[in-house]
């Protein structure tokens, strides 16, 4: 039997039903809009699903296209089961090898063993008996930013430096009690200039842009009083951009590449972003046709398979 939808567009409970009048919602509705008008003007059939929706027959769509599943770190157990299971039944963008690869942020050690430039991280195995204070000492870092493998949002991330360290020793061995930790670095550039945001649709960079967190805070998303910011990317973020996208086993469908410019030539990786990433469309909406394209572009090649 033929599929019945070319691709669904993947998000959370929350947001199957977007309310016009709360402005975190409508620039969900803008994004979504924006893919949505690209994949049917390309003669696709679009339907937008929560992956938790009980109705929803997998087998019945020929791909699912991952964009505001930003709940699947709060019910990770319940999504892993759901993952498994409908990748078996349709085609997953990103494919499913390199989203479950992306889900842990482990995976920046991969990439730095691949030649990126990452901020130096320690990773801390749940139930590991390791300190802040010891970490700090080691790798002689004044700062540094803690926070699970498996999270979004900011969720349980702080930041500490060596006069207050102790003060959240106890949060930390919490954590690491319950699941996998990591420790990086504090990068001074992103309160400093911010943090870049390059769009990498198919391996080519459509856009870019920057974000800042409030005044006394450190993180830059707009849901944490962040501001985003417009970006003309320049020829070296562009490359580093997509040098990060080529290091992955396969090339991303889509991928936003955050990092910070520590000087002239010199960037570090904070995350490549594969999952669910915000991808900005609204600051540039060509991007959302170059993504329906290599929709497109990957359906046709499975199918001459």
């Amino acid at each position: 039997m033929p599929a019945t939808i070319d691709v669904v567009i993947l998000t959370e409970d929350r947001y199957t039903t977007l309310d016009a009048g709360d402005w975190y919602q409508q620039q969900i509705a803008t994004e979504d809009g924006l893919v949505a008008d690209a994949l049917r003007a390309r003669g696709l059939s679009v339907e937008r699903r929560s992956w938790a929706d009980p109705d929803m027959h997998w087998h019945d769509t020929r791909c699912a296209l991952f964009r505001s599943t930003w709940d699947y770190f709060d019910r990770f157990d319940a999504f892993s089961q759901w993952f498994d299971k409908a990748a078996r039944h349709t085609r997953f963008f990103n494919d499913a090898a390199t989203l479950r690869w992306n889900m842990d942020k482990r995976y920046l050690a991969d990439l730095s063993a691949a030649g990126v430039a990452i901020v130096p991280t320690v990773y801390v195995d749940r139930g590991d008996a390791a300190t802040l204070a010891d970490i700090m000492a080691t790798q002689g870092w004044p700062e540094a930013v803690f926070k699970p493998v498996v999270s979004g949002a900011a969720r349980l991330t702080y930041r500490i430096d060596t006069a207050n360290a102790a003060a959240h020793e106890a949060i930390f061995a919490d954590c690491v009690a319950t699941e996998t930790m990591m420790v990086q670095a504090f990068e001074p550039a992103i309160v400093n200039s911010g943090e870049l945001s390059l769009i990498v649709i198919d391996g080519v960079t459509t856009h870019a842009i920057r974000k800042t967190a409030k005044a006394g805070d450190f993180r830059v998303q707009d849901d944490h009083g962040g501001t985003v910011h417009t970006h003309a990317p320049a020829d070296d973020e562009r490359a580093f951009a997509e040098a990060a996208a080529r290091a992955c086993a396969t090339l991303p469908l889509y991928a936003r590449v955050d990092f910070v410019r520590r000087g002239p030539g010199d960037f570090r990786l904070m995350e490549l972003e594969l999952i669910e990433p915000e991808l900005f469309f609204r600051f540039h909406p060509p991007a959302a046709d170059a993504l329906a394209k290599a929709v497109v572009k990957r359906l046709a090649c499975a199918n001459a398979a």
